[in-house]
């Protein structure tokens, strides 16, 4: 039961921004990054990147909120195939409040499901969002 509830509204600005992302032509790393808007209660678009590494996006997501980042990962298999699996991050460091913790959590699986993505990862240290890490998690 507590995984469908929905704390914060997805508004369709954020769901305009999934299915561009979802659905553009691309053929490097990208990352659209959402967040909480507390005082709304509303998933907001935070930033929108192009052409961006995993140890980019470290520097670029801040240590102490959580974020929910839409990657998509540009994989070179051993055949030598090039894919771009689009992967659900659910970033949420352990020292954020624990009211921006609930939000997050509450409407995780709502938004994963907005997305359109079965795959879903969670992180609670920058540290760990590596490319041997998403690899890992991937099964490459």
């Amino acid at each position: 039961m507590s995984q469908n509830v929905k704390v914060c509204d997805i508004n369709e600005d954020v769901k305009d921004a999934l299915k561009k992302f979802r659905f553009r032509k691309c053929n490097t790393n990208a990352a659209l990054i959402l967040k909480v808007n507390r005082e709304e209660q509303k998933i907001c678009v935070d930033s929108l990147i192009e052409d961006v590494s995993l140890d980019e996006l470290r520097e670029i997501i801040p240590s102490h909120q959580p974020r929910y980042i839409i990657y998509c990962y540009k994989m070179e298999h051993l055949d030598g195939r090039i894919s771009f699996p689009m992967c659900f991050i659910y970033f949420t460091p352990r020292d954020s409040h624990m009211e921006l913790q609930i939000m997050y959590a509450g409407t995780k699986i709502a938004l994963q499901r907005e997305a359109n993505l079965t795959r879903s990862y969670e992180v609670r240290e920058l540290d760990e969002l590596t490319e041997e890490w998403l690899k890992e998690q991937i099964g490459q």
